[in-house]
């Protein structure tokens, strides 16, 4: 049977996120107790199909989850992101040998994944040899190089990842952690969302057997599926969930402080409708385009964290008050996943031009 969210069970799960997420900040620990408790309730099972033991959330439900839980805590849905897409690219590739193999495990919260994959899409694809290369052997491929940015690596059972053949095309796979030849560099100490333990991969001389290929050998193999992909709506529900955060703070000091009430009604205005707008694209009747959502989101993140800080005064800039942690993490948006298009529209925006 499918699960459709229940609204007491995910406020109480995100009231325990939220009551966490300034000390995960602060210690830059790994999420286990977080991601413990999303699995006890069920959040990795929202984006897998029945027959992939998940509940089978269609967009609008999983968009609407991850609004919160970024409210929550951006750190650990971050990290749930990046789990999601490997999970989400093994259930829809063809092999069911890596489907048996690691969903049961992945569904119920006992195994972790991560994905490494922004060397195929936005990173580091402006160099004339791909970071991460393959070669054909018997019985598979090579896979040397690394991948530059991968979430969890150091907590991961299983990476989805790609690499680039002489020819161009490109190969996916599942390569369990544990393979010779894999090893994981140190986390990268981040502005924000430190606790994410994103880093760099290597993959010196990898074989990877022809059982864990995903899809492939094809040309620009992120675009087969959508599995994998970390840029689109989510994204931008992730920074509206963060400004969800910041408006709802803003809206508790203006029930005290009159002069904040404008600014935060006009915040908060803007958010519905960017939301609105972002629900209507998940539910297939888009109003813009996905650019402009991102943009808008990516905005109102800025905004509206700098507006709390703003109206913490110099309480929010003491590290461990909730508002520099969300002007902190605002800046992450800029730098996810961002498209030419997005990026561009960010630099015009910040230069005051059209």
């Amino acid at each position: 049977m499918i699960q459709t969210p229940t609204s007491n069970e995910l406020d109480k799960l995100c009231q325990q996120l939220r009551d966490r997420a300034d000390a995960l900040d602060a210690a830059g620990h790994w999420p286990d107790e977080q991601l413990r408790l999303c699995g006890e309730a069920g959040v990795f099972r929202w984006f897998l199909p029945e027959q992939s033991h998940g509940y089978a959330w269609d967009e609008v439900d999983v968009l609407r989850g991850y609004l919160k839980l970024s409210a929550a805590c951006l750190t650990t849905t971050f990290v749930i992101t990046q789990r999601t897409g490997a999970c989400r690219r093994i259930a829809d590739s063809e092999n069911t040998a890596m489907q048996a193999r690691w969903l049961p495990g992945l569904a119920e919260g006992s195994l972790m994944a991560t994905v490494g994959i922004s060397h195929l899409t936005t990173s580091r694809r402006h160099l004339a040899k791909p970071v991460l290369a393959a070669r054909s052997v018997d019985d598979g491929y090579l896979f040397d190089g690394f991948s530059p940015w991968v979430t969890g690596a150091d907590a991961a059972d299983v990476i989805v990842t790609g690499a680039t053949l002489d020819d161009g095309r490109q190969v996916l796979a599942a390569i369990p952690t544990d393979a010779p030849g894999i090893s994981v560099d140190e986390p990268a100490r981040l502005i924000g969302v430190s606790a994410s333990h994103t880093g760099a991969v290597q993959l010196r001389g990898v074989h990877v057997s022809q059982e864990w290929i995903l899809d492939g050998p094809i040309e620009n193999v992120m675009a087969a599926g959508k599995g994998a992909g970390t840029g689109g709506l989510q994204t931008s529900t992730l920074a509206l969930g963060l400004a969800r955060a910041a408006i709802d703070y803003l809206t508790d000091e203006a029930n005290r402080r009159s002069d904040l009430r404008e600014p935060t009604d006009a915040l908060d205005a803007a958010w519905q409708e960017t939301v609105h707008d972002l629900l209507d694209a998940a539910a297939g009747t888009p109003c813009c385009s996905s650019e402009d959502l991102r943009s808008r989101a990516n905005g109102l993140a800025l905004r509206t964290s700098q507006a709390a800080l703003t109206a913490a005064k110099g309480t929010g800039y003491v590290v461990g008050h909730p508002a520099g942690r969300w002007c902190r993490e605002a800046l992450f948006f800029l730098v996810w996943s961002c498209p030419q298009p997005v990026l561009s529209a960010t630099l015009c925006e910040l230069a005051g031009l059209e």
